[in-house]
């Protein structure tokens, strides 16, 4: 039994992929306004906001999802087949560009590695009975984590974490407890897994670092990432990674929140006094984040537990004013575009992932200098989107508002003929 959609949930969601959608593709890395960016540590900035909105959303989604609570071995097992599901498909966007076979180069080898994208995307999105849905999650994961960890030179350094394999790991114990504790014990998970994160990193000495500390790279999150995926981390920071262990454990307590949110407006009542529930929620769990943050700060890498506060309240806060707009005073069409991006957000972040990967690979001559070699995705950009404006912050923006377009453009396509694509 699944209940009606919440419209204002859908548009929540829509506005979160489009959003991350831009923010993950601009024209230059290095012409970015800052509200686009990532905090540089501590700090939260908009771009900040993104992923635990959809951490929490996944949360608010489960109520809906399961209305009626019942746990037995089949319930498990379509949980675990879906995290696997949502894990397998992060973890092949950090396999995608290292596929390598039969010696294959340039075209030819990008066309077998978009065949075997579609081919996992199939395998993971397609709508199959339950036992085939098992036996191909499994079976790709256990493929993909083979590949990670097989000493092969193109897969020797494969990113084991990512978003989409947090969301997998919120997802799947979100979801168990969801399904086994009522609120109360809800509530007293999350606050126990908060307080005990703070206590881990607030004070347990570092090994080979010392003292406790919140600094980049010297944390108990970053020692317990280099110590066991060492090799398998965030590229760019290399011996840490944002998506990390430990810093997975605050980011269930995201979810623990957008599901008690969902089972507020599940609420067989007023839709008056849900809304007044979860305003005065939003308001006690932004508070909440800020006045931690005077010891434990804010920070998105760290998935502090001010962070996870201080997120869920803004996305309870932003959920609840969608809600009186859209689902008590009815005014919806001013929402639609958001809509058609909320009701297909994997087929978005899996394939909007790809293509810049793919428009990278592709090599073709310079227009400038005829000899040397660019990408496509530099050619669109600094030789037809570029030109175009006097300031290259808002030329990067363009760029990204032009994808976002193309996407639009697609998802549209999908609603109108109803292709919805679930994990």
């Amino acid at each position: 039994m699944t209940k009606e959609r919440l419209t204002s949930l859908d548009v929540f969601r829509g506005f979160t992929i489009l959003l991350m959608t831009i923010v993950n593709n601009p024209g230059s890395w290095s012409s970015i306004y800052p509200p686009l960016e990532h905090a540089e540590w501590h700090g939260c900035t908009p771009t900040d906001l993104v992923f635990p909105f959809f951490v929490f959303i996944m949360g608010t989604a489960i109520p809906f999802a399961m209305p009626v609570k019942y746990f037995d071995g089949a319930v498990f097992n379509k949980i675990l087949v879906r995290s696997l599901r949502i894990f397998c498909l992060g973890l092949f966007l950090s396999v995608f560009s290292r596929i390598h076979l039969f010696g294959l180069e340039g075209i030819p080898l990008l066309g077998v590695r978009l065949v075997i994208a579609f081919a996992v995307a199939y395998a993971l999105l397609g709508n199959f009975s339950i036992k085939v849905k098992t036996i191909l999650a499994v079976g790709i994961f256990i493929i993909l984590l083979s590949l990670a960890f097989s000493g092969l030179e193109h897969f020797e350094d494969t990113r084991i974490p990512g978003v989409l394999q947090r969301i997998a790991i919120v997802y799947f114990f979100a979801s168990i407890l969801y399904l086994k504790t009522n609120l109360k014990t809800q509530l007293g998970v999350v606050a126990s897994i908060l307080v005990i994160y703070y206590l881990l990193m607030a004070f347990v000495p570092v090994p080979g670092f010392g003292p406790a500390n919140f600094d980049k790279g010297t944390n108990l999150a970053a020692w317990l990432d280099n110590l066991v995926l060492n090799g398998h981390l965030w590229s760019v920071s290399k011996t840490w990674d944002p998506e990390g262990i430990l810093s997975t454990l605050p980011a269930i307590g995201t979810g623990i929140l957008g599901m008690y949110i969902g089972q507020l407006l599940n609420l067989q009542t007023n839709r008056t006094e849900i809304l007044k529930k979860t305003a005065v929620t939003g308001v006690i769990l932004l508070i909440g984040g800020l006045l931690w943050n005077i010891i434990f700060p804010i920070n998105k890498s760290l998935w502090t537990s001010s962070y996870v506060l201080y997120t869920a309240g803004i996305a309870t806060l932003c959920l609840s004013l969608l809600y009186y707009i859209i689902d008590i005073q009815g005014y919806k069409k001013w929402a639609k575009l958001f809509l058609i991006w909320g009701v297909n957000p994997m087929i978005v972040f899996f394939f909007s992932g790809i293509i810049p990967r793919v428009l990278g690979s592709i090599q073709v001559q310079n227009p400038e200098t005829g000899g040397e070699e660019i990408s496509v995705l530099t050619l669109i950009y600094k030789h037809g989107i570029a030109p175009c404006f006097e300031n290259p912050l808002n030329a990067s923006l363009a760029y990204a508002l032009s994808y976002a377009v193309f996407w639009s453009v697609i998802l549209w396509i999908f609603y109108k003929k109803k292709m919805i694509f679930k994990v």
